[in-house]
């Protein structure tokens, strides 16, 4: 995966607020065992803490933007090759760019979404959440919440392999969320049905769709500032950290490690192979409209 070197990176879909507490001692999500409960049940690359059960009472103030290191130091698509945050930054970028001509093209209008990145605990429109929440997307708000932290558990916590385009499909998988939000199919998974088949599993199995739509489309997609795609290449590695990521995510997976056993009749996200396929499919075709798993068996095909 490599940005345009001379491409300036524009990071004003990121607000940066790591290293920021939320006083007192109202929220509800903790760390030690709640934490790793929230990580090994697989509530993960999902919507917000609300819908997860892992929510407090908002605490005023401390949504509000600040200048971070993000701001201070990711300035150039060679930033975004050689740091992290700025590599999340520059995904954020690219994505937003090919969702909004993506609308556009389909005469559509598409409201950008912000990426917080924090640290330990985060106020948001869904609620005050942690970190052992994982990646996810808030609809009250549109924003997508993230600690960076996470990636090392992708790696160490559910045996990913990691890498950078591992981390750019967390990012657009959590895109894809937003996309959900803004056509009017993320209401699908508020209708109480978890296992295999309910619309839970396929909300998470489209997002992940989603996210392959745009792998395939960045490297043409052209950046608003510059004329160019602002991600230049990728290579059959990238695609394969992506679908590495995907599996180590997927229920079965996850409730095999830590639970020794697979019990699809509790699955929020779908199976290890699922999870691979509809990436796959997104990333083959490279359209949207074949992401529609909700049409019957759609999720177990």
């Amino acid at each position: 995966m490599q940005f345009d070197d001379d491409a300036r990176l524009d990071t004003s879909g990121v607000r940066d607020v790591r290293g920021r507490r939320i006083p007192g001692g109202r929220a509800t999500v903790g760390g030690g065992i709640a934490g790793i409960l929230a990580l090994v049940l697989g509530l993960l690359f999902g919507v917000g803490p609300d819908q997860l059960g892992l929510t407090g009472e908002p605490e005023p103030g401390t949504g509000a933007a600040t200048v971070g290191e993000v701001q201070r130091s990711c300035l150039t698509g060679r930033d975004a090759n050689t740091r992290e945050d700025c590599r999340i930054a520059a995904v954020v970028r690219s994505a937003q760019d090919f969702w909004g001509q993506e609308f556009a093209r389909r005469s559509g209008r598409y409201s950008p979404a912000s990426t917080v990145l924090f640290s330990g605990r985060v106020d948001t429109g869904c609620g005050a959440a942690t970190a052992a929440a994982g990646p996810f997307y808030c609809p009250a708000d549109r924003q997508v919440y993230l600690d960076m932290g996470f990636f090392d558990d992708l790696r160490t916590k559910l045996g990913a392999t990691g890498g950078p385009f591992a981390q750019a499909y967390v990012v657009a998988h959590e895109y894809g969320h937003h996309v959900q939000n803004l056509t009017g199919t993320l209401e699908r998974a508020r209708d109480g049905r978890q296992g295999a088949g309910g619309n839970a599993v396929r909300t998470e199995l489209q997002a992940d769709c989603y996210a392959g739509v745009w792998a395939r489309n960045a490297v043409r997609t052209p950046d608003s500032a510059t004329g160019r795609p602002l991600l230049r290449a990728l290579a059959e590695r990238d695609i394969a950290e992506a679908l590495d990521a995907a599996a180590a995510v997927g229920d079965d997976r996850i409730q095999a490690r830590y639970e020794g056993r697979v019990s699809p009749e509790s699955w929020t996200h779908g199976s290890a192979r699922e999870r691979q396929q509809w990436f796959a499919e997104g990333y083959r075709t490279g359209d949207m409209a074949r992401c529609d798993t909700f049409r019957s068996n759609a999720a177990r095909a």
